[in-house]
């Protein structure tokens, strides 16, 4: 069985930077923040950062629409906003498909004890 995921923060990075580097603490966390603040800043001018291997960030515009409310079915107008698309890059792509392809699938399928969609919501009708 699979071990759940773990949470890496910021801070978390932070550390095992320093130590690996033996650079101050703060000087890597002035470092790292600047970068995160940089791309952030880029991202608001609609630019769009590419990191060879890693992947790249786009700004892209998501069009107004009217969407239903599911509970009430009444149409609801959802305003247009900027989002951020991420594409993969190749090297973390091959990283990811090595550390997929080392995992191993469960054979049949697997029961959680909570009903399918459908079931759940036929009860609703």
């Amino acid at each position: 069985m699979d071990a759940i995921p773990k949470t890496v923060t910021k801070k978390d990075l932070i550390d095992r930077i320093a130590d690996q580097t033996n650079i101050k603490r703060v000087m890597v966390k002035r470092v790292i923040q600047r970068f995160l603040d940089e791309i952030v800043d880029e991202l608001g001018k609609g630019n769009r950062l590419e990191f060879r291997d890693f992947g790249v960030f786009e700004s892209r515009v998501r069009a107004p629409r009217i969407a239903q409310n599911p509970k009430t079915l009444e149409r609801v107008h959802v305003p247009g906003k900027r989002t951020v698309k991420f594409k993969i890059g190749r090297l973390m792509k091959s990283q990811l498909g090595e550390d997929a392809a080392h995992a191993a699938l469960p054979a049949g399928p697997q029961t959680t004890g909570i009903p399918p969609a459908s079931a759940a919501h036929a009860q609703d009708r």
